[in-house]
This record gives C-alpha cells, sequence and structure tokens, in this order.
C-alpha cells in the first residue's frame, strides 16, 4: 500500500486512520498537521489564514520520500510517516525522534551510507493517547541538536535567556506568558500553534512538546539565515502590532491605587505643574461599584467626561482598569449567565476566584460575551473620553489554577485555555476599529502567539520588588520580544514588597527606572508600602479594595527624584528614535529590545550574552541588577561605539570594564546614529 501523496500545495501521509499533511504556509514556512481521528477543519490558532495564497511551493516524490520545499525549507516524509525539516543548503533542521522495533525499513541517508534503526524502547516522534470525549493526551518529539541555542516561548520568571535544558509549563497564569514561538540557533522557528495546556521539554536527550488535550498536532516551522528574518517570517503569518500612538511613547503613572477622581487629577496636575511629561495615567482596579459592572462608581468619580477633558488639555491620556471577573451581585450578571457568555466550572462551586468577592470571569472565546463587554466598556468608559483600557487579570488567575476543571464556549480549558488573552485583546481591538481607531493598544497581563495583531502591551504581572525579580525580567522582556511579541513593559521597582521609605528600594527603584526607559514602555507601577486600609471596609455589601502609599516620582525622596526626573527627560529626548522602533515593530515584527545576536548574528559571543541587550540597532544597554553594584563589564560587538554619556569612542569586538555610579546605566551608541544627540554629556 503507497501511503504518500502529492497535492498541489502539500505532501499528505495515511495510513490505518492516522493522517498527516505539511503544506507550504507563508514565507519560508511550513504547516504540519496529524492525527489518528478522522480530519477536521483546520484551527488555525495564531496563524492568521490558511496558508493558499503565495508562490507555489515544489512538491515531489523520488522512490520512497516524499518531499515540499517552500522557499528556504524542505520537509521530507517516509513511508513511515517519518517527518525531518531541512533548509535551503540541504542541512537538517529539525526531525522527529523515533524509537521502535518497526522502524527498520529505508530511514535516512547520511552521506553515502543507509542509516538502518531498531530499538525496543517503543517511543514515537508523534503520540497520541485518546481521553474521553474525542481528544488525546498528545506528544510530539524531536532529535537532539547538540549546541543548539533557543529562545522565544514568551514570558516565564527564570533568569535564562537561552532556553535550552529548560522545561515550560505551556499555561496562563500571573506573570508567566506561554508564547509557543522559539527561535533556535539553527536557523529555524517552530510554532506550537495548539493553545492546549501542556509543556515544553528543551533537554539535552531531545524536544519533546506535550498537549494534555487536543485533537491533533498543528504546529508550523520556517527557516532563515539570521533570527532577525526568522522573527519576521512569524511576523508575517501571525500578524504585527499596530502603531502605537505617539502620545503613548512617554511617561506613563500609575499606583496601587488612585481611590477617586479628585486625587488621579491632582497627580497629573502636580506633574504638569512640575513640568514633568506625563503621556498616560492609570484608574486602577475597583473604581467599580461591583465586579463585573465596567462602570466608574460615581460617588468618587462623578464625572468621568470632565476628567478625560482636564487631563487631555494637559496633553496626558486616561487609561482604565477592566477585570474580567464577574460578582453574582454585579448588573450585568444575570444577563451574561443567561446567555452563557462566562466560564463554568466541570464540579464544585462556581467560584473561579475570590479577591474581594466571590466571582466568575466572562468567557473571551465566546464572540457574544466579547461584544457583551464591548458595548458595555464602550457606553460607560469610551464614550466619557476613555482611549486606553488596562486589561488585568488576563490568565485568567483563577484561585486555583485547576485547568480540567473549567470549560469556555471554544472548549475546555486543557484544549484552548491558551488563546484566552489572545481573544480578551481582541474584544478591544475589534470594538476600538469599529469606532474607526487604528492606533490601537492594550496594556494586559498576558499573551498567546499573535495577541500582538490585537494591540497587546503586556505586561509581567505581579512581580517582587527585588533585584532578583529584575534580573528574572530582562530575560522574560527579551525572550517575550524574539517570540513575536514586541510590546513589553513592566512594573518599574516591582509590584509587591517596596517602602517608599526603604533606602534599599531607593537604590532598586533608580536601577529599574534606568533600565526601563530603554524598554518599549516607561511605566510606574507598583503596591507600595506603607498601605492604607480603605475607609471602609465593606460598603453595601461590597468589600473595598485597599491602597499603597505614593509612587510618583517625588514619592521616594529629593536625591531619587533628581536622578528619576532625568532619566525621565531622556525619554522625552529619545521618543523619535522609539517612535522609528515602534515603525519597524509594526512593519516587520522586529521587537524593540533584543538580543545582542539579533543585530550580530554572526559575532559567537552575542551568543552567549544575557545579561546586555540591544534597544533597536543603535543603542547597546547593561542593566545593572545587583544591589551596590557600581561596575560592570560589557561586551562591544564589532565596530564603532561611543559612550552615551561622555561622548567617548571605543572601538568594539572587546570587553570592557565601564563606571555604573547610582545615577549612570552603562548605554552605547553606535557611532554615527542620530539617537546620540539625544543624550546629555556627563564628565
Amino acid at each position: 500500500m503507497d501511503t504518500l501523496a502529492l497535492e498541489d500545495r502539500a505532501i499528505a501521509w495515511a495510513y490505518d486512520g492516522a493522517w498527516l499533511r505539511i503544506a507550504a504556509h507563508g514565507r519560508d514556512g511550513l504547516r504540519l498537521r496529524a492525527s489518528p481521528f478522522a480530519p477536521e477543519a483546520a484551527r488555525p490558532g495564531a496563524l492568521l489564514d490558511d496558508g493558499t495564497h503565495g508562490a507555489a511551493p515544489i512538491v515531489t516524490r523520488d522512490g520512497a520520500i516524499a518531499r515540499i520545499t517552500n522557499g528556504r525549507i524542505t520537509a521530507e516524509v517516509d513511508l513511515q510517516g517519518r517527518v525531518r525539516f531541512l533548509n535551503a543548503d540541504g542541512t537538517l533542521l529539525l526531525e522527529e525522534k523515533w524509537r521502535q522495533r518497526d522502524t527498520i525499513s529505508k530511514f535516512w541517508t547520511v552521506g553515502t551510507k543507509e542509516v538502518r534503526m531498531i530499538s525496543a524502547l517503543g517511543l514515537a516522534g508523534r503520540e497520541f493517547k485518546p481521553l474521553p470525549g474525542g481528544a488525546a493526551r498528545i506528544a510530539v518529539r524531536f532529535e537532539a541538536k547538540p549546541g543548539e541555542r533557543l529562545y522565544g516561548m514568551g514570558q516565564y520568571q527564570q533568569p535564562n535567556l537561552d532556553l535550552a535544558g529548560c522545561t515550560l509549563e505551556l499555561a496562563q497564569r500571573n506573570s508567566q506568558a506561554s508564547v509557543p514561538f522559539v527561535v533556535s540557533s539553527e536557523g529555524y522557528g517552530f510554532l506550537w500553534n495548539m493553545p492546549a495546556v501542556g509543556e515544553a521539554h528543551f533537554a539535552a536527550n531531545g524536544t519533546t512538546w506535550t498537549a494534555q488535550a487536543a485533537r491533533e498536532i498543528d504546529y508550523w516551522i520556517t527557516a532563515a539565515d539570521t533570527p532577525a528574518a526568522i522573527v519576521r517570517n512569524y511576523a508575517a503569518v501571525t500578524g504585527t502590532v499596530p502603531m502605537m500612538p505617539d502620545y503613548a511613547l512617554g511617561l506613563w503613572q500609575s499606583k496601587l491605587r488612585y481611590c477617586t477622581q479628585d486625587e488621579l487629577l491632582a497627580v497629573a496636575r502636580d506633574y504638569h505643574a512640575r513640568g514633568i511629561p506625563l503621556a498616560v495615567i492609570v484608574a486602577d482596579f475597583f473604581h467599580w461599584p461591583v465586579q463585573g459592572d465596567w462602570r466608574f462608581d460615581p460617588r468618587e468619580w462623578p464625572d468621568p467626561a470632565a476628567m478625560t477633558a482636564e487631563l487631555k488639555a494637559m496633553g496626558t491620556e486616561l487609561l482604565v482598569s477592566v477585570w474580567p471577573t464577574v460578582d453574582p451581585r454585579s448588573e450585568n450578571y444575570a444577563t451574561m449567565a443567561e446567555k452563557g457568555y462566562l466560564v463554568r466550572a466541570n464540579r464544585g462551586l462556581d467560584v473561579q476566584q475570590e479577591f474581594l468577592g466571590n466571582t466568575r470571569f466572562i468567557d473571551t472565546t465566546h464572540p457574544g460575551a466579547r461584544a457583551f463587554l464591548w458595548d458595555t466598556v464602550k457606553r460607560n468608559y469610551r464614550d466619557q473620553g476613555v482611549a486606553m483600557f488596562w486589561l488585568d487579570e488576563a490568565e485568567p488567575e483563577y484561585s486555583a489554577y485547576d485547568f480540567d476543571n473549567y470549560r469556555y464556549h471554544a472548549g475546555p480549558v486543557l484544549e484552548i485555555g491558551n488563546a484566552y488573552p489572545l481573544h480578551y485583546a481582541q474584544a478591544f481591538y475589534d470594538g476600538l476599529r469599529a469606532e474607526g481607531e487604528s492606533e490601537i493598544v492594550s496594556l494586559i497581563r498576558c499573551a498567546w502567539a499573535g495577541s500582538q495583531r490585537y494591540g497587546a502591551l503586556v505586561w509581567s504581572g505581579d512581580i517582587h520588588s527585588s533585584f532578583e525579580a529584575m534580573r528574572n525580567q530582562l530575560s522574560a522582556g527579551l525572550n517575550m520580544g524574539m517570540a513575536g511579541i514586541p510590546w513589553w513593559t513592566t512594573d518599574i521597582g516591582g509590584f509587591h514588597g517596596g517602602h517608599v521609605e526603604d533606602p534599599g528600594f531607593h537604590e532598586l527603584m533608580i536601577r529599574w527606572f534606568q533600565w526601563a526607559v530603554f524598554t518599549p514602555v516607561l511605566r510606574m507601577h507598583g503596591h507600595r508600602d506603607p498601605i492604607t486600609p480603605p475607609a471602609e471596609p465593606f460598603r453595601d455589601g461590597v468589600a473595598q479594595c485597599d491602597t499603597g502609599a505614593g509612587n510618583e516620582l517625588w514619592s521616594f525622596g529629593a536625591p531619587v527624584f533628581d536622578v528619576l526626573r532625568r532619566y525621565a527627560a531622556l525619554r522625552e529626548r529619545l521618543r523619535p528614535y522609539v517612535a522609528d522602533l515602534m515603525r519597524a515593530a509594526h512593519e516587520t515584527g522586529d521587537p524593540l529590545m533584543r538580543p545582542m545576536f539579533y543585530d550580530h548574528p554572526d559575532d559567537p559571543e552575542c551568543w552567549r550574552l544575557d545579561d546586555q541587550y540591544m534597544f533597536g540597532p543603535d543603542l547597546l544597554v547593561a542593566p545593572v541588577t545587583t544591589a551596590g553594584q557600581s561596575e560592570r563589564d560589557v561586551y562591544l560587538p564589532a565596530g564603532q561605539w561611543r559612550d552615551a554619556w561622555t561622548g567617548e569612542a571605543v572601538a568594539g569586538g572587546c570587553q570592557i570594564w565601564c563606571d555604573a555610579p547610582l545615577d549612570r546605566l552603562p548605554v552605547f551608541v553606535r557611532a554615527g546614529a542620530a539617537v546620540e544627540a539625544a543624550f546629555d554629556r556627563i564628565d
């Protein structure tokens, strides 16, 4: 029986009910789908389309091997359904790992030698273990590639930039964002196009991807000569960010939390009076009467339209927090429950989060729920002049991450749960587009592959106020960019644990703020100590939220304020450069902050560096992430560089030692770059 078939844009294999299909998809890309079950309609996942456009691939058959070549990538499938991928030079990029007794017919040819593999392990490169209900636990195994380095995959709270050797949970949690696109130093990018909860194991003895529940394998792979080209190929098939609004390039001010309209306006007026440009100010959570009402409580916020108008007159936009939690006491609960717009539990009491109320989450995978949410938000916020939204709790943050216990409109969370934040951002993107907006940005606490096309500005969640946490965020931000999410930010100074009168926290705040100037968005936020409890613990039977200490630039004393104000002014001078980087992200998918190898792929040392990075092509940034540190080493790639502060010319291709006093972050400018003019000269 011949198990192989050729199609116009694909090759296929089938045997005993199992099937596999590899089709051309995007520039230099191939999409693989496989299952032992009857084929279903293609589920697009993160991919924008079905890939049936573009130049025709080359589809051939050579005896027992079927091949498809799309630009720089080729896939081969043999009679037993085993798969491998090669680049344009014929170099092996990735191959499935099979260890079975019956894998004894022609395997792969290495040079002129035919390799035969016989093994008693009984391991398949593609494994399905059927589950009740028609899904299966799935594993896909690939052979190891010694010396391979791996980047991307989203945001994980660890210092590892190179993910080789790591095991990563494919699940969304507060401060963890699973964006399963990985870039290899071997010249390929791989998208696990499946929103199922699972794991990725990048082990020394092979890579294994698992899904706890799915109907089929679905992944996409691309090949290119440089990491930048790989990321751009990925952006072409999953989408790029919109243009960032020009007003959003400056300083964002937030704290937990401004309790009233008067308090928020007083802070904005203070910035204005001090001559510090303020791009955005935030009305954080629990400004509403009840979770799920999605409106200002008029007792504290009596005139939102007047508030937004006054802010705009000062050059400041208002960003409003929206939570996806819905309390049974909300004015919207009964309608949403009746229409099936809420997440459902499979067992036990249907209480999904217990923070200041027993709540359920809106089901963002339901088109009707997304429309209901936006209609409510438009009426209560957008029509009052609010231009931006903060989509908090976007994982969503279950009180217990029992993923098997929840079901969405689109299916069980184990099968499709990781796409929740993508659809959350989509609700606001679609709504704002319908309003005629094109420069759309939503601050959001989580993401999945493709979230970028819906204007997702991801921040790194409720992290600790410590140098250790700051160091983790450096790797998290760089890997988010390599995973195709170019808009990323942090809570400057961390979220939990910073006391406004603590000298140790002052040092952390200065170092974090210096670094944040060279990230996509400069954003002050945090729950600062000492905490102030609410004047009324309960009102109308609803628990009230506390607030933190001040978190404005001047809240930490005059010496700290002097440094922060100077760096905020630097960010203002950098705005033209940042705007150029934002345009590149929109047009090509280039991340603003990127590992050193992104711009210097031919320099082996740049592949080893994980504590310095490029902010665009012209600025080399070396954050200080250790308490008490006043100097550090910096590697300069080949070429001519200038110290951004002193103007001193430095020849690259070497390691240098730099002074890093508390008021100075080591930054180097590519010689001749226009951005050099943004820096003050410090003798």
